[in-house]
């Protein structure tokens, strides 16, 4: 029943009543730019706040939480002040680059064999990326490993 309100404003507030039902809640608090954050610029403590919000249920996760998981990364878009940050816009800072030589390790039933290649593609810690292999040229896939070397194989 209306209780005489105007239709506008009673459509109004059944709709925000079913805003606040498919919310979580409760707000929970969120890193976020304290100032605008360009894409490739690497994120440090002094680029973020913390502020409240409340999503509908489910789309929290969408969100970089917590502010150590944002620290150290590197922004992959634009990210604007007071914004929560998605988790989409985070990427691992790059620590290798096409066209580096670096160290190719492949590891199966304690037998170690190490090669030298050429990154093909740039990523960061725990990347799969292409790299030639010097010797043989032929190209595998590893994971980047902390030290700049990829891993490949199941070791």
């Amino acid at each position: 029943m209306r209780s005489g309100l105007p239709a506008a404003l009673w459509l109004a507030l059944v709709l925000s009543e079913a805003a606040k039902a498919q919310t979580t809640g409760w707000a929970q608090d969120f890193p976020v730019a304290r100032v605008t954050i360009y894409p490739g610029d690497a994120i440090s403590e002094s680029m973020l706040d913390e502020r409240a919000y409340a999503f509908p249920v489910g789309s929290e996760s969408h969100y970089a939480r917590p502010r150590t998981a944002v620290i150290g990364k590197v922004a992959r878009r634009t990210l604007l002040p007071g914004q929560p940050i998605p988790v989409v816009a985070l990427d691992n800072p790059r620590i290798v680059s096409v066209g580096a030589q670096l160290k190719i390790i492949f590891t199966e039933d304690g037998l170690q064999i190490v090669a030298s290649g050429i990154a093909q593609q740039s990523g960061g810690v725990g990347d799969l990326i292409r790299v030639r292999n010097q010797d043989s040229g032929l190209f595998v896939t590893g994971r980047i490993q902390s030290d700049g070397s990829v891993r490949v194989g199941e070791g």
